[in-house]
């Protein structure tokens, strides 16, 4: 399972690999584990693991508990993966996060107190929801179209004051566009005619990384600032601007702002192997973000580690 290579960045996936069962197998295996997912339980108000677990689908996807859930999975995972290679760990020279996994790669590169870190992503959660609430609005993945087509095909699509807009910039022909429904519906065939491969609707609740999430903001920023942070250990590469981020009041910041910017995911993750890193380990539930790796630089090793063997 061990990366063989004397530099890893660790990765930590968002909204979109939930699923049910997730985190069973670090619980069953590593008491260290189900310690997170009580101690998380006891500032959420409910029982994470069995909301994990069991379900149902509905509850789990709802933005609100799903950031939380997979924050603590893939805590939980990270520690399982001190305990199963501690001799290895020290190889993580760095960290990323995509969307929701921001924060678990700050708490893991100690810039948030566990349980801090748990009130903040609940608090996210709510307020994404609460701002998807106000307007018919979602996302949508676009496979087989670049950058510079996909925003000619967002610029076709939007109306009047709509908003629509490259916002997962994931690897080579995979970006999530991100906007009010009624340009999404548009867009569709728009980009099929311009080349797309397919178009495929996501399960979230709203316009993630636009303008449409700046009530959350707000919201988000008073959290943030009630809870105390640290400089962290590692690296921790921001979603906002593709760079490494050690200064807490720097990351605090970025933090804030990142759910109205797009995600630049690929310019992360080149920027960490132009900074060395060697290997990649995605810590957490499903194997979303080797998926993007092996489109970005096929030849780099990853694991992941998470899921059971």
């Amino acid at each position: 399972m061990a990366l063989d290579v004397e530099s890893v960045g660790i990765l930590f996936p968002g909204q979109g690999a939930q699923a049910i069962g997730m985190g069973s197998w670090l619980c069953e295996h590593y008491p260290e584990a189900r310690h997170r997912f009580d101690a998380a339980s006891e500032v959420l108000g409910y029982d994470l693991a069995k909301l994990c677990v069991e379900g149902p689908a509905e509850k789990l996807n709802a933005t609100e508990f799903c950031q939380p859930a997979l924050f603590v999975v893939g805590m939980a995972a990270a520690d399982a993966l001190a305990i199963e290679r501690p001799e290895w760990i020290d190889s993580i020279k760095s960290t990323a996060g995509l969307s929701l996994g921001e924060y678990t790669s700050v708490c893991f590169a100690g810039g948030m107190r566990f349980e801090d870190a748990v009130a903040v992503v609940k608090r996210r959660g709510e307020a994404m929801q609460a701002a998807s609430d106000v307007v018919e609005s979602g996302m949508a993945s676009v496979v087989g179209l670049e950058l510079e087509k996909l925003q000619a095909v967002c610029d076709e699509a939007r109306q009047d004051e709509e908003v629509l807009r490259p916002a997962n910039l994931l690897c080579p022909g995979n970006i999530a566009i991100s906007g009010h429904l009624s340009a999404i519906d548009r867009a569709e065939p728009i980009a099929e005619t311009a080349g797309a491969m397919k178009v495929i609707r996501l399960t979230v609740a709203g316009a993630f990384h636009t303008s449409l999430m700046q009530s959350a903001v707000e919201k988000l920023a008073e959290a943030l600032d009630a809870v105390e942070m640290a400089d962290t250990r590692i690296p921790v590469y921001s979603n906002v601007d593709g760079m490494p981020h050690t200064k807490a009041s720097e990351i605090k910041d970025l933090l804030s702002r990142q759910v109205v910017n797009p995600v630049l995911w690929e310019a992360s993750i080149r920027k960490m192997m132009e900074d060395g890193i060697k290997g990649f380990m995605e810590a957490g539930t499903g194997r979303i973000l080797q998926g993007t790796l092996k489109r970005i630089h096929r030849k780099t090793p990853s694991e992941g580690f998470g899921d059971g063997p």
